[in-house]
């Protein structure tokens, strides 16, 4: 069979002729890799049906035929919008160890109990070690069955013996197609079982998970072709120290995007965490300069999160300026705002900024929260125990609104605080029984937030 060798970048997929070092369609340098290309043939994809479509009018298209699976996990369903629904194709990424395969694992047994087939296709490891991680965690069911197998032509013929409701493939990077002569895991690999996957999801109705790994930059190893073809892409991330996972959706075309949902790792597997903010307050102490309490949002979840910051004096000429869970651009911008606007002389200063409980948030309402956190460690002076602040701010230092106001002051009443500060146009349209519970600080300037605390 004729071959051709291109160049093919592995993080959006554009395929060249030529090596000419930086790639034609992302401009991103050094991520050009020679592979070896198949011609195109006739029948390309060989898990596609056999019968083809036909045009239907868009009122004559049955909705009944759209139905959902429940996995009875309450945080997984609700991140998926209700539940999976049939013949879905999701992809799951984090890095080792996160415990993506504990979770499919566990997601597994609860669909096998309702007498769904389930095939686990476990590549990277044999069936005796996911075996044994199944006994860890008190899982066997029937309905339940491993396959040990990284070519694709296998596996398509055990799931059409089988015939499962079902299928896990733990990882997409792992598998391979004989007809192509690049290594598992290239991005034409990728590629060619990602589309294998699809035709096999949607022409047989098989809801389809694929486990996918990471770079060092946190993305989602392959080409971004991988992303475009499923239906879901959850990312997981956490802190092993804490034990906590966040599950987040970035793409659901059933549902909705930037839900989370929370779990923390103990011996028997991933327990539901239903309360967040009591999670990540767990661990706070009050009275301590630096620390500022933010309510965020992701979603239609609203939980409290604590921003702590430590401001000391620098030995060396040039100040470090270090976020954790933050981003890094946006502290430099609020930085500035502090000794263009306040006076604030940071310029002598090294400034850390930490989010509590491992997450990662860069929603901008977090904006005022950490700069009445530096302020704080600055003064050396606490912010009141239950005050909580939200707010976005702009160059100018004006505190401008955030969206969903009364959300995140049910959830700060809830967890008994009773002051904060917000924005002065965030006052319209809150319920008077909101105002009744919590005391509302409104500023339009970040110097008047500072005031208000008594710093």
């Amino acid at each position: 069979m004729k071959t051709k060798v291109a160049w093919v970048c592995r993080d959006c997929g554009h395929s060249q002729m030529k090596w000419t070092g930086s790639c034609g369609g992302c401009q991103n340098w050094s991520t050009l890799v020679e592979e070896v290309q198949l011609e195109e043939k006739k029948q390309r994809f060989t898990a596609k049906k056999t019968v083809s479509s036909k045009p239907v009018r868009i009122r004559d298209v049955e909705i009944g035929a759209f139905s959902r699976i429940y996995t009875k996990i309450g945080e997984l369903d609700r991140l998926f919008g209700g539940g999976i629904v049939t013949g879905s194709l999701i992809l799951i990424g984090g890095e080792p160890g996160v415990g993506k395969s504990t979770l499919l694992l566990q997601m597994a047994s609860a669909l096998a109990g309702q007498e769904l087939k389930v095939l686990y296709i476990c590549g990277e490891e044999s069936a005796e070690q996911t075996s044994l991680r199944a006994q860890r965690l008190r899982i066997d069911h029937p309905n339940l069955y491993l396959l040990n197998e990284t070519l694709f032509g296998a596996i398509r013929s055990h799931i059409e013996q089988l015939q499962p409701d079902v299928a896990i493939v733990d990882s997409v990077q792992i598998m391979y197609k004989d007809e192509i002569p690049s290594a598992p895991g290239s991005v034409v690999q990728v590629r060619e079982i990602a589309s294998e996957f699809m035709h096999l999801a949607k022409g047989h109705g098989i809801t389809t998970f694929l486990i996918g790994h990471v770079t060092k930059s946190g993305e989602l190893a392959g080409p971004r072709v991988l992303e475009h073809l499923v239906d879901t892409v959850l990312d997981f991330e956490g802190d092993r120290q804490n034990g906590y996972r966040l599950l987040r959706s970035i793409k659901n075309r059933f549902g909705s995007t930037d839900e989370i949902s929370i779990f923390q790792m103990k011996e028997t597997g991933l327990v539901e965490v239903p309360n967040p903010s009591h999670v990540f307050l767990a661990e706070r102490v009050k009275e301590i300069p630096g620390s500022a309490i933010v309510p965020g949002l992701e979603g239609a979840r609203s939980f409290l999160l604590e921003i702590q910051a430590l401001v000391t004096k620098t030995v060396f000429p040039t100040p470090s300026r270090r976020s954790a869970g933050l981003d890094q651009n946006r502290l430099a911008l609020l930085l500035a705002v502090l000794e263009k606007r306040v006076g604030f002389q940071l310029h002598h200063c090294d400034v850390f900024v930490a989010l509590a409980g491992g997450l990662k948030i860069v929603e901008p309402a977090l904006d005022l929260g950490i700069l009445l956190a530096i302020a704080s460690s600055y003064a050396n002076r606490a912010l009141p125990p239950d005050l909580i602040v939200v707010g976005e701010v702009g160059l100018g230092g004006e505190v401008r609104p955030v969206s969903r106001i009364e959300t995140r002051l049910k959830e700060a009443i809830h967890m008994g605080f009773r002051k904060c500060i917000l924005s002065k146009r965030n006052l319209k349209g809150i319920a008077p029984a909101l105002l009744e519970k919590i005391q509302l600080i409104d500023v339009e300037l970040v110097d008047q937030a500072i005031r208000a605390v008594g710093i």
